[in-house]
């Protein structure tokens, strides 16, 4: 698909050594702050969930003491991979993290599934369902008693994802300042929730608290579907590795970001869900309502509108983290031969990664046009702990391999250990209750076998064939005024 590179010595032209010094050089600047990379893991893992439906882990869990600890219990687990991914983050600094990990330690084959399955499926089709969802909010109190259409909703999703596409491919600055803004309403929105809930809290309103672990569910196989969608609620913890890369002073900021962010989010799911007991009950969440917009509305009078709004505002966050770390995805894959080279270029004057924010945007807007998208999620959402727990697997492999790697950050062996065990329990958990999607999931993964093997494994593919990629490339390099990144070297 595209030449292999590989990143030059640390320092050889600035770009990975995250240098303060200006350089001339064509490449993705670490131009990504501290405050920037909070931003992007808090506003990666806040989408709408925890506004629309905490529904998921409270219908597995029974009850609502067992909910709120497993809302606690999750964060703590995602704390945990999040530490692995320090040591990974900082010890192997390419941006990417599961497919860049995979592939240093087993090879491009299965870092290639990897890729296949996240950018052709689960990144285009998250970000369109997420777009919907922003659609659907920011009409909802045009449409208060009667459903919104469905040509202006996906209208509406399409202009969203254009806005954010051109943000993207024209100033990773404008990009981050979005996903800070955004990430600030969202939060802002959150701590309305959660201080009205403390005043309710004050005023009594305890009803729902009288017998917190009644209606529990003693079936262990049963409850441990809980903690499944607790830890789906978390995912985007690891979204700052994909663009480590672009992060300034990364030693320094990855593990203080990851730290700050988890604990930020644990933190608020959980005071959240309290907030929402003190005026919504058990049987009004487990029925699927959007219980912030139920909960605004029997508390904030006219000014439930302002809920919908601050739900539109989080999902606007949201399609962006998946944009901007997404476009580092396919740029690394392509850097590696694993996807067509034009999507490891950059623009020369605006220095983003504006072939693959363009490709991404453009897949997702495929996707809009689809009925089956939350399908297509389902089928493969467990090659998400699939592909972390390889990833944490590397960091024992090395261990082993190569002892003597620098780890800037090094965690204790017991922490790789659990994680390692618990997601191989989240991969093999879907397998035993949901065998079918499984399968279809494991179908759909499979897909990606003759596509590496005819356009990454054959390297000797007819002159014609060669000739036309190579024109096809130079004729959108013009067209996008992109060159390849300088700093990185071809792979033999």
């Amino acid at each position: 698909m595209s030449e292999k590179y590989e990143m030059a010595p640390a320092g050889a032209n600035g770009s990975t050594s995250h240098s303060s010094e200006a350089d001339e050089t064509v490449n993705l600047k670490p131009k990504i702050s501290l405050i920037n990379g909070i931003t992007i893991i808090v506003g990666s893992i806040i989408g709408s969930g925890i506004f629309v439906s905490p529904k998921g882990v409270l219908e597995h869990a029974g009850s609502v003491g067992l909910s709120l600890i497993i809302w606690v219990a999750c964060g703590l687990f995602s704390m945990i991979g999040a530490y692995c991914y320090a040591e990974l983050g900082t010890s192997i600094m390419k941006s990417g993290a599961d497919y860049a990990y995979i592939y240093e330690a087993y090879g491009p084959f299965l870092a290639f599934l990897r890729l296949w399955v996240e950018c052709m499926i689960v990144r285009p089709c998250s970000q369109a369902i997420v777009a919907l969802t922003f659609s659907y909010y920011v009409i909802e109190p045009l449409f208060p008693d009667c459903e919104q259409p469905d040509v202006a909703v996906r209208l509406l999703a399409v202009v969203c994802i254009l806005i954010l596409t051109f943000v993207n491919c024209y100033d990773v600055k404008w990009a981050t300042r979005v996903q800070d803004v955004f990430t600030y309403a969202k939060l802002l929105a959150l701590a309305l929730i959660i201080i009205t809930g403390v005043v309710q809290l004050c005023r009594g309103e305890t009803e729902h608290f009288q017998d917190p672990f009644e209606h529990t569910e003693t079936n262990i196989a049963k409850a441990s579907l809980a903690f499944y969608s607790g830890l789906f609620a978390y995912n985007g913890w690891n979204y700052l590795n994909y663009v480590i890369e672009e992060l300034q002073d990364p030693v320094k900021n990855c593990p203080k970001a990851i730290w700050i962010s988890i604990s930020l989010v644990t933190l608020v799911y959980t005071f959240a869900n309290v907030a929402y007991f003190t005026t919504v009950s058990r049987v009004e969440v487990l029925s699927g309502a959007a219980v912030a917009v139920m909960f605004s509305k029997r508390l904030y009078n006219v000014a439930w509108v302002i809920m919908p709004i601050f739900v539109s505002l989080s999902t606007f966050g949201g399609v962006n983290g998946i944009l901007f770390t997404s476009s580092r995805l396919f740029y690394v894959g392509a850097r590696e031969g694993h996807m067509p080279q034009i999507l490891s270029m950059v623009q020369i004057t605006r220095l983003t990664p504006m072939p693959a924010c363009l490709f991404m945007g453009l897949l997702s807007l495929v996707y809009l046009t689809s009925s089956n998208m939350y399908a297509l999620i389902n089928y493969v959402s467990f090659v998400n702990w699939l592909a972390i727990g390889l990833s944490v697997t590397v960091l024992l492999y090395f261990r082993w391999k190569r002892p003597n790697m620098d780890r800037p950050i090094k965690v204790a062996i017991i922490w790789p250990i659990i994680y390692v065990v618990m997601s191989m329990i989240l991969v093999f958990l879907p397998m035993y209750s949901s065998p079918t999607e499984t399968g279809f999931g494991c179908l759909i993964i499979s897909t990606g076998i003759p596509v590496y093997f005819v356009f990454v494994y054959w390297e000797n593919k007819p002159k014609s064939i060669l000739q036309f990629i190579d024109k096809a490339t130079l004729a959108l390099q013009k067209l996008m005024m992109c060159v390849p990144e300088e700093g990185f070297e071809k792979r033999e």
